[in-house]
């Protein structure tokens, strides 16, 4: 079972144990990432779940594809680093996963 290091906006930090296969989106919402509330449930349609992977992960993790992006979009914080959780699958090659939480939008 990998671990997720969630990053919280007031810079505490949160680690979790993740289930592969689930989504980070999931992961958040079962552990009470309280700014990740996830609102059209992960079908990637309203930016709700956006993280910022961190730095030392983003290779393994990748970048939004166009779709993800053009929802991102809405997203008051994107950088080149932001990810809607929902479409990453957690794996055993994520274990210690970083993931930055910023304020929520919404």
């Amino acid at each position: 079972m990998p671990n997720i290091t969630f990053i919280l906006p007031d810079e505490s930090i949160k680690v979790v144990d993740a289930i592969d296969g689930d989504s980070v989106m999931q992961t958040a919402v079962d552990n009470d990432i309280e700014e990740i509330t996830a609102d059209c449930g992960g079908s990637c349609s309203c930016a709700t779940c956006h993280c910022i992977i961190d730095d030392a992960w983003i290779d393994k993790v990748g970048t939004a594809d166009e779709a993800e992006t053009a929802v991102m979009e809405s997203a008051i914080e994107m950088t080149p680093n932001s990810r809607l959780s929902c479409q990453i699958k957690v794996t055993d090659a994520l274990e210690g996963l970083i993931v930055h939480v910023p304020e929520s939008e919404w």
